[in-house]
């Protein structure tokens, strides 16, 4: 049997099953996540020889680049769906996740993986960044729908903001870690560096680089092309190309991309805010980001079944169980102590903070940095971590949003 026609029609499969499948097991009450995990784990255990490898520590290269696209087309996705408008008390809920939450997450998982599992102190501080932000692939289920829905939900805004703005905001803490192993956090004069060009500038080279361009080609689309008539476009895939433009150029000045396409989709999304062309580009990039979870779920469900777990202890799998319904829960509520929102929402804002690829592309990127210890270890218990939450989340997900939908009065997105 030749292996790469048998990828192709995979790949084909996979592909084919995004049509339907979403919208099956949305029904049933389950996430699609699931399914393709599962289909990972029965065709890499059914027919490992046949399917190509899927050990994320074998091709660490690969394994961050494709988690690396999959992560920016998903945040341009996010953006472009946010109907509420910027304001520091709009969006008082995701701005309190990425602060307090983040960091009191992040000092939790460091201070356990340190103590309890025996970490080096790098190790753990990189277990911490690597778990502590939320996922903007997985999150589909407990995110806003698609742009103008104009139905307000605190609970899906909360934590499709939140997954949108928190990848840029553990990049600092990934560098602290890696800066951490390699031995170059060993004077005043060198923290200082990290704060300010890891932390401030990378932060705000992200903000500025994002918020140019989103303003700039919404000028091109929305008024210029009035004058104009070449610039007019219906083509989505200019989302696509905006994407990778943004991140590239952001990157280029050593700003953090992730910040910058997340950014430049918000401010293109409220440049002509009701016009029908975000619908446009918010579907195509939801194709091309299905088409992509699918495959990378596959190979994810193949890795378990194929070493990454390998080095697994029961320390942590304790250490993941009590990261999902301890650590997040508890660390969201307090975040979210002075917000005054219903009960129910925030108990959902601070359980549904969803694991996944973001995590990923942060271990490989950190692991392609640097060599530090416990590598096997910090495979094992973030995938776990991962796999946990994909199941626990995509179990409940569902049913937790539509009770909230039924119990909560009907309210109109703030403008």
């Amino acid at each position: 049997m030749d292996p790469y026609t048998l990828e192709l029609a995979l790949l084909g499969l996979a592909a084919l099953g995004m049509v339907w499948i979403p919208a099956l097991t949305k029904d049933r009450g389950i996430s699609y996540a699931i399914i393709y995990m599962l289909i990972g784990v029965l065709l890499y255990t059914i027919v490992p020889d046949h399917m190509p490898p899927a050990d994320p520590k074998e091709h660490g290269t690969l394994t961050m680049h494709f988690a690396e696209i999959v992560v920016i087309i998903s945040l341009m996705g996010t953006g472009i769906k946010l109907d509420r408008s910027f304001s520091w008390r709009h969006w008082a809920s995701p701005l309190r996740l990425v602060t307090i939450a983040l960091i009191l997450g992040m000092a939790a998982a460091m201070l356990i993986g340190y103590t309890f599992l025996g970490f080096s102190l790098a190790s753990a501080v990189l277990l911490g960044a690597v778990l502590a932000p939320t996922d903007p692939v997985l999150a589909s289920d407990v995110q806003v729908g698609p742009p103008n829905e104009q139905r307000k939900s605190e609970t899906k805004f909360a934590l499709t903001a939140e997954a949108g703005l928190n990848d840029g905001m553990a990049f600092p803490f990934v560098w602290l870690a890696v800066f951490m192993t390699m031995g170059k956090l060993s004077t005043g004069g060198e923290w200082l560096t990290w704060f300010g060009v890891d932390v401030v500038y990378k932060i705000l080279a992200g903000i500025a680089v994002g918020w140019a361009f989103g303003r700039g080609v919404g000028y091109l689309l929305f008024d210029l092309s009035a004058k104009y008539k070449f610039l007019k476009t219906t083509d989505g895939f200019l989302a696509l190309a905006l994407t990778f433009l943004v991140y590239g150029v952001t990157e280029l000045l050593h700003g953090y991309g992730f910040f910058a396409v997340f950014i430049c989709a918000v401010n293109l999304r409220h440049y002509e805010k009701g016009h029908e062309f975000h619908s446009e580009l918010h579907s195509f990039t939801d194709q091309i980001e299905r088409l992509l979870i699918a495959v990378l779920l596959i190979l994810f469900g193949g890795s378990l079944v194929t070493g990454i777990l390998d080095a697994l202890t029961w320390k942590m799998a304790l250490f993941s169980i009590g990261f999902v319904f301890i650590v997040r829960p508890l660390t969201g509520m307090i975040s979210l102590i002075k917000r005054d929102i219903n009960i129910k929402e925030k108990l959902a804002i601070s359980f549904f903070g969803i694991r996944g690829m973001g995590s990923i592309f942060y271990l490989a990127f950190a692991l392609h940095e640097a060599t530090f210890e416990n590598q096997d270890e910090l495979w094992a218990v973030v995938a776990f971590t991962i796999m946990l939450s994909i199941v626990v989340h995509g179990i409940s997900s569902t049913p937790a949003m539509k009770h909230l939908q039924a119990t909560l009065p009907k309210e109109k997105v703030p403008e």
